[in-house]
């Protein structure tokens, strides 16, 4: 008969942890949404350049007791072109601002041509550091931004009807109601 070992069980124990983990991530009440440390938080500085001749916006624009949409893209961004006609849309119902992320200028120009321009205002990121300052995981995010520039929700990727049903049309009620 073998030799008893304890490392034998660490296999079985790594495994049941792990198990666990997903267990637990399986039961959370939004299982596709990403934490934010941003949500009820004040919006982060505007730090931006002007993107050829577009508005350009800042902190001000955050708080002017209007609810708005910032929403973060760059033109190498196939999700980005996806989700662009709804931020058409959106426009319609709050301002949307863009913050055109680590792009090329010319190229985020042409984006605009093609597609259309929904943004109340536009300024571009290229180091990327405000992304960083807004805890961006990467393009495209939409935030919504109540008038006094607390963020009411961060919805990391793109956005489709059901997003906008389910999680952005509420968090905007919610923000036109503080």
């Amino acid at each position: 008969m073998g030799k008893f070992r304890p490392l034998m069980f660490l296999p079985p124990v790594i495994f049941a942890a792990i198990a666990a983990l997903f267990l637990f991530g399986n039961f959370r009440e939004d299982r596709d949404a990403l934490p934010s440390a941003r949500e009820g938080q004040p919006a982060p500085a505007v730090v931006l350049t002007q993107l050829g001749e577009e508005a350009l916006f800042d902190d001000d624009t955050l708080r002017d007791g209007e609810v708005k949409l910032v929403n973060y893209w760059a033109s190498w961004c196939a999700p980005c072109r996806a989700e662009h006609p709804l931020l058409e849309d959106l426009a319609a119902i709050v301002p949307v601002y863009g913050v055109n992320y680590r792009d090329q200028p010319d190229r985020a120009l042409d984006f605009l041509d093609e597609l259309g321009n929904p943004f109340a205002a536009v300024g571009q990121d290229l180091p990327g550091r405000m992304g960083l300052d807004w805890g961006l995981y990467g393009v495209p995010e939409t935030y919504v931004v109540a008038g006094d520039g607390t963020i009411m929700l961060r919805f990391a990727g793109p956005i489709t009807r059901d997003v906008i049903a389910r999680r952005i049309m509420p968090a905007i009620e919610q923000a036109q109601a503080r």
